[in-house]
């Protein structure tokens, strides 16, 4: 009978292609993307922004080593992350918002990635992710516990970047394009979760600061929201589209000071969605009370003021806040990339607390001033046609 048994086992794990002798499958992460990125122009080198999301279901704690974006096709390491600069780039969901360069047993991390190359981009990407137990951590595995591991996963296809590009949302300049992807409270790793799903509408977020030529973004008492140099600006439609959501009405404090905190669904202050031709929906936030002239359904022309530049909801001071999403409802839909038509670059604010008070860098030459169907760079100044 112990002989059958014994025989009946060698022929599974032949069947299996697993050998008599093989050690049971390690712990390791589920990793996913939740959703595929689509390349976007960014002076002149293609962008990919997404995330890898890693899931813990073991029992062990991992550090995390060494995150790869390589080639389905080819295999080739397309970009890579590790270290300090892969800690920086992880949060782990319910922690504060810091570096987290290991994920206990039952935790979710979701991994901010974005990368770009002069180079043709991949059709399809995969993930190779390098890990080990951390330090103090027990692992049912005690013997190779803390020997390197390596899981690949989080398959995806690179989407086909949009063709319709969007006309200026403000006349004139300069303004600056405020964002960075590293800011851990920025619109780019800002979930918010309704209706039972978490969502990451400003993805590809940009707030609009207008400054003058020595970089000063107010005239006389800054903490004046009317003194701002962008208050008031006309905010223009990016393309023949239809109103799919208004909301005006909501006050804006007068002073910069004394604007409260505001609840979830007031944070947006008063907004315009509009649905694009090609079912993106073009959202604008904190535009001045009284200012919107239409209602849902509308429909408007490329070019058409749909309301003024303001200051209300949770802001730091007068500013367009504006991103494409595929939904619209602002914080029920998911982020999406885009480009404008033309602008022209004058220069970059290397950091952007010197925002106000320092003028910005100058275009070094390295870069032209014209740029076409794209994207502007993170915290770049840029001029848009009167």
């Amino acid at each position: 009978m112990l002989r059958a048994l014994t025989l009946a086992v060698w022929l599974y794990l032949s069947a299996t292609g697993m050998p008599a002798h093989a050690t049971a499958p390690v712990d390791s992460f589920d990793m996913s993307v939740p959703r595929a990125p689509v390349p976007v122009r960014v002076e002149g080198r293609q962008r990919l922004v997404y995330e890898v999301h890693l899931s813990n279901f073991g029992q062990t704690e991992w550090s995390l080593s060494e995150l790869q974006a390589i080639d389905a096709d080819t295999q080739a390491s397309v970009a890579a992350w590790s270290g300090a600069e892969l800690a920086a780039r992880t949060q782990v969901i319910g922690r504060a918002a810091a570096p987290a360069a290991s994920v206990k047993p039952g935790e979710r991390a979701v991994v901010y990635l974005e990368f770009e190359t002069t180079q043709p981009l991949p059709k399809r990407l995969r993930h190779r992710l390098s890990f080990a137990a951390a330090d103090g951590a027990e692992s049912k595995d005690a013997a190779t516990a803390s020997a390197p591991r390596t899981v690949i996963g989080a398959e995806l296809e690179v989407g086909t970047a949009a063709s319709l590009q969007l006309a200026p949302p403000l006349r004139g300049g300069p303004w600056v394009a405020i964002y960075a992807p590293q800011w851990p409270r920025g619109h780019r790793r800002v979930f918010y979760t309704l209706n039972g799903r978490a969502r990451l509408p400003g993805r590809h977020a940009i707030d609009w600061v207008r400054v003058d030529a020595d970089g000063r973004i107010a005239k006389g008492d800054a903490d004046i929201a009317a003194n701002s140099l962008g208050y008031g600006a006309e905010v223009l439609a990016v393309a023949d589209a239809r109103v799919a959501a208004v909301r005006d009405g909501q006050p804006e404090s007068v002073k910069i000071s004394d604007n409260p905190r505001h609840d979830f669904d007031r944070a947006a202050g008063n907004y315009v969605v509009l649905a694009l031709a090609d079912g993106r929906y073009a959202t604008y936030e904190h535009l001045r009370p009284g200012s919107i002239k239409l209602r849902e359904g509308d429909a408007v022309r490329v070019g058409q003021v749909i309301g003024a530049l303001g200051f209300t909801g949770d802001s730091t001071g007068p500013h367009l806040h504006f991103h494409l999403a595929d939904g619209r409802v602002p914080l029920a839909s998911e982020g999406v990339p885009y480009g404008f038509a033309g602008f022209r670059l004058l220069g970059h604010y290397p950091r952007v607390d010197q925002l106000g008070s320092k003028p910005w860098q100058a275009l070094s030459g390295e870069v032209a001033a014209e740029r076409v169907d794209e994207l502007p760079g993170s915290n770049s100044v840029v001029e848009f046609p009167r």
